[in-house]
């Protein structure tokens, strides 16, 4: 009787995985947007002060750059704690982490305490991108992990539209912050329901599971430095500044509201689209194959946008869906294939240092864009100078690239 429910129930149980995972996932992409949605109402109100334009942004770069830091740190030191303590318990954690921390920023009375926040929700956010996708890509069987992975990846922007759903005209900024609560009561059904990786388990009973690294982890890991470090430089440097751009393109005076809103769109909905796909076409082409069309798109689309539009014009719709399409499978597709570089022993340790290195990059790049924008001549010259890691990333992928069989 028990054998013949094993198989039924460990789908149930793997589904049920996801959902938690997913859910944690999307959450995140909204803690991640929700600052940036009440900066203008939230930093008058800390400061005590109404506040220049100038002044807004010099905050807003700081607390940008908080919860870039702190995402990159808790990529870091969580994928480390994933392997220490199991998958389920670290992802548990996590999400609980980020949680607590937009409750205490309903609490902050100074925009520093704000800083802390935002720093812990970021660590959180970022030991949650990495921990669900190692755990997800343990327990789900083989056949369709690419998929699996693919959908989890997209989670990220729907958090970030769901983000916008809040209406932030209508809600006071820290009320918003009690969703916090959802996550935390998440974390809640993981410590009781999520099943431990049994990969993991089985690696923690062998007396070898702490030894150290071979030439081949090592290897593999500069190679997912290499090519995500790239990928996350490219893509931060020119995807968060397209609006930014699209307004440069107007004639003074006019707002730009409607332009920038459908460019937003079209960068979000070609990045869910994107990440859907992302396991078709590694199942199909193969990894190898599909990273190297994905970096080709994506550095063509950045010089085809960025080069032939020197006014704003309909056709730069169609140019910015076709790029956030290449930024979406991009980000589903390496999702699945840089876990898969290490083994058990290591996965979260080594992908954790291949996803959040280049974080502390573009954290300390939001206080220079303006001098880049300054000194290239425009918004259009600097965002091509940062698509140019989308073929560092490609020539990386080439180069050093190893599909994994483990």
């Amino acid at each position: 009787m028990e054998a013949t429910r094993t198989k039924p129930q460990t789908q149930l149980a793997d589904w049920f995985a996801f959902g938690l995972c997913a859910l944690s996932y999307l959450l995140g992409g909204t803690a991640s947007t929700l600052m940036a949605t009440f900066l203008p109402v939230a930093v008058p109100e800390l400061l005590d002060q109404s506040v220049s334009e100038a002044q807004l942004g010099d905050v807003g770069a700081y607390i940008s750059a908080a919860f870039l830091y702190g995402w990159a740190a808790g990529g870091l030191a969580f994928g480390l704690l994933g392997d220490r303590i199991g998958r389920a318990r670290a992802v548990a954690f996590v999400t609980f982490l980020y949680g607590a921390a937009m409750l205490a920023t309903v609490y902050a009375t100074t925009w520093p305490a704000l800083l802390f926040c935002r720093f812990l929700t970021g660590a959180g956010v970022g030991g949650v991108l990495l921990l669900t996708t190692v755990y997800l890509s343990e327990i789900w069987p083989q056949k369709n992990r690419a998929v699996i992975l693919g959908v989890l990846a997209v989670m990220f922007p729907v958090g970030i539209v769901t983000s916008g759903g809040l209406n932030a005209g209508l809600v006071y900024w820290r009320d918003a912050f009690w969703l916090g609560l959802i996550p935390v009561l998440v974390s809640v059904l993981m410590i009781v329901r999520l099943p431990e990786s049994d990969n993991w388990s089985q690696q923690r009973q062998q007396p070898q599971s702490n030894a150290q690294w071979t030439q081949a982890d090592r290897h593999n890991l500069l190679t997912g430095v290499l090519i995500f470090g790239a990928v996350l430089i490219g893509l931060w440097g020119t995807f968060s500044w397209i609006p930014t751009w699209v307004q440069s393109l107007l004639p003074a005076g006019q707002t730009g509201s409607r332009e920038r809103g459908l460019t937003m769109m079209l960068l979000g909905m070609g990045g869910i689209i994107g990440g859907m796909l992302s396991g078709v076409l590694v199942e199909r082409l193969g990894s190898r194959q599909t990273l190297l069309l994905t970096f080709t798109g994506c550095a063509g689309g950045c010089a085809l946008l960025f080069l032939s539009n020197r006014q704003f014009s309909p056709v730069i719709y169609a140019e910015t869906a076709l790029l956030a399409l290449f930024f979406g499978i991009s980000q589903g597709a390496l999702s699945s294939i840089i876990p898969a570089l290490f083994p058990v022993r290591i996965r979260a340790t080594a992908a954790g240092i291949s996803f959040n290195i280049g974080r502390f990059f573009t954290a300390t790049a939001v206080f220079f864009v303006g001098t880049m924008v300054a000194g290239l001549g425009g918004f259009g010259n600097a965002l091509l100078v940062f698509s140019i890691a989308f073929l560092i990333a490609g020539i990386a992928t080439f180069l050093r690239y190893r599909p994994a069989s483990r």
